[in-house]
């Protein structure tokens, strides 16, 4: 597998396309240009939201705080269903319906013998459900302060809040919430959006605020993003394909890693190893320490351990039977971490660049990224925030993502911005948000055990972005296999059950 995408192919599938807010935006003017009005799409958006309140709630009170935007539009066609429906309906709205589509459904709230009344405190007196129709993704400013009082409420009290697109108050493309604090946006039971996820929905925040999410379909033809082109998607296993042994397979065919251990932290590189002979390399060497050959080869029995004096890689590199390296996992910070990391980018071998070997080049990223460009194999770096702030800075606006995708042209590499919300960027402006990694993923270890996933799917052939997303989802779903108490010594032992459910 390549990788490569071409000029005029999707840049991920569409099925798993998530949208920024201009992509969205775009996505309804050609909806819109294919001959579906816009005031139907609002009627389905509505109808969605109103649809899942009743399939989730029995009847009660509900409370629908409008915007003058699109999002107060479709709160007024959620107001008009529940309340034909039987409802108790209570409708609040600031300064009035202020787009073509929400003033029409205004007067259709009128119609069906609906009130409004103005914001304010009172507006959540007599409890049961809240609806927030305030703004929808495109917000670019904090809220106001009536209506972050109005949000403080509804958090302290818990008062269960159905969000339409997302939780007003959040950034629709970075997931943050404008103006931060507690009453920057609502912490939601649920969100209602529609046609694609945006990029709030899976990153934090963002993610944590929206409840259960609810993509709905709307009527917007997935044909549309042909001309959009989304670069963003979330990362499941029908983004990927797991290289598959055949019969005529032997463990010479299924690759040979390396991993470059160190004397101090040896069980960094003593997890990554194990994960990528779990994952399926063939063959597995460990390069350390002479002095530390005793515990690598006491414990990886499955593995080969070859001394290396000092900073020395030339025999570790020379075979050309090994075809991937990760070095960085123990391996200390400094000099001699610099010149190894130099002598295995030299290599036509795959490169896995974790931990150590990135903090190594912070005093110097250019030299680092320098040595990137002139590679052909491909070379995959893993950074936690930490790690990521030292070697790129924080100079980019736009959030998590961003960052990631700047990082990667920068840096001509595959990134892996580890966290809750794992992304992985492309040179090539794709992008890859990760939902499925449990809290309990946050104990040592377990990110050495990630870079030995990548490694190993590298070895068996794998393109970086294959093996980088590909091993970002097992990396999650090994660990929600193991559940709560996980540490990273279990999460390589999981791997077999995970593998056998795809």
């Amino acid at each position: 597998m390549s990788g490569i995408v071409s000029a005029d192919s999707p840049l991920v599938p569409p099925e798993l396309a998530v949208l920024s807010v201009a992509e969205m935006y775009a996505a309804d003017h050609a909806a819109a240009a294919a001959g579906i009005p816009s005031l139907v799409l609002m009627e389905a958006a509505g109808a969605a939201v109103a649809r899942a309140i009743m399939v989730r709630w029995s009847r009660q009170a509900v409370t629908i705080l409008c915007g003058p935007g699109n999002n107060g539009g479709d709160g007024y066609v959620v107001a008009r269903l529940l309340h034909e429906a039987g409802w108790p309906v209570r409708l609040a709205c600031g300064t009035g319906a202020g787009q073509s589509d929400a003033i029409a459904n205004a007067q259709r709230w009128r119609e069906a013998g609906g009130e409004s009344i103005a914001i304010g405190p009172h507006v959540l007196d007599g409890g049961g459900l809240v609806v927030d129709a305030l703004f929808g993704a495109g917000l670019s400013r904090p809220l106001t302060p009536e209506i972050r009082t109005l949000v403080s409420r509804i958090n302290q009290q818990r008062i269960a809040c159905i969000a339409i697109d997302v939780p007003s108050g959040v950034s629709g493309d970075t997931g943050e919430v404008l103006g931060g604090g507690d009453d920057g946006a609502p912490r939601c039971a649920m969100t209602v959006t529609f046609f694609r996820p945006k990029s709030a929905h899976l990153l934090y925040p963002g993610r944590a605020l929206c409840g259960e999410l609810i993509v709905a379909d709307i009527g917007i033809p997935a044909s549309v993003l042909g001309g959009i082109r989304p670069a963003t998607c979330r990362n499941t296993p029908a983004l990927w394909h797991l290289p598959e042994p055949g019969w005529a397979d032997h463990k010479y065919t299924r690759g040979h890693g390396i991993v470059i251990g160190g004397s101090a932290m040896t069980g960094a590189a003593r997890l990554a190893a194990r994960a990528a002979r779990r994952v399926g390399a063939g063959l597995l060497t460990l390069a350390v320490p002479p002095d530390s050959v005793p515990i690598y080869a006491g414990s990886e029995v499955g593995a080969f351990v070859e001394p290396r004096p000092g900073d020395d890689l030339k025999n570790v590199l020379s075979d050309p039977r090994r075809n991937c390296v990760l070095i960085g996992p123990g391996c200390g910070v400094g000099v001699e971490t610099r010149r190894m990391v130099t002598a295995c980018l030299a290599t036509e071998k795959a490169v896995v660049l974790d931990a150590d070997a990135l903090t190594s080049f912070a005093q110097a990223p250019r030299e680092l990224f320098e040595a990137v460009a002139s590679r052909r194999a491909a070379t995959v770096m893993t950074p936690h925030g930490g790690e990521f702030s030292r070697l790129f800075g924080a100079d980019v606006t736009g959030g998590k993502l961003a960052h990631a995708r700047a990082a990667a042209a920068r840096a001509g590499a595959v990134i892996v911005y580890k966290g809750a919300d794992t992304v992985v960027a492309a040179p090539d402006g794709r992008a890859a948000i990760a939902a499925n990694g449990p809290p309990w993923l946050a104990t040592g270890g377990s990110g050495d055990v990630l870079a030995g996933l990548v490694l190993g799917l590298l070895a068996q052939g794998c393109d970086g972005w294959t093996a980088a997303t590909a091993g970002v989802w097992l990396h999650g779903a090994a660990a929600i296999a193991v559940g709560r108490g996980l540490i990273a010594e279990d999460l390589p032992e999981a791997l077999p059950k995970v593998l056998q459910g795809l």
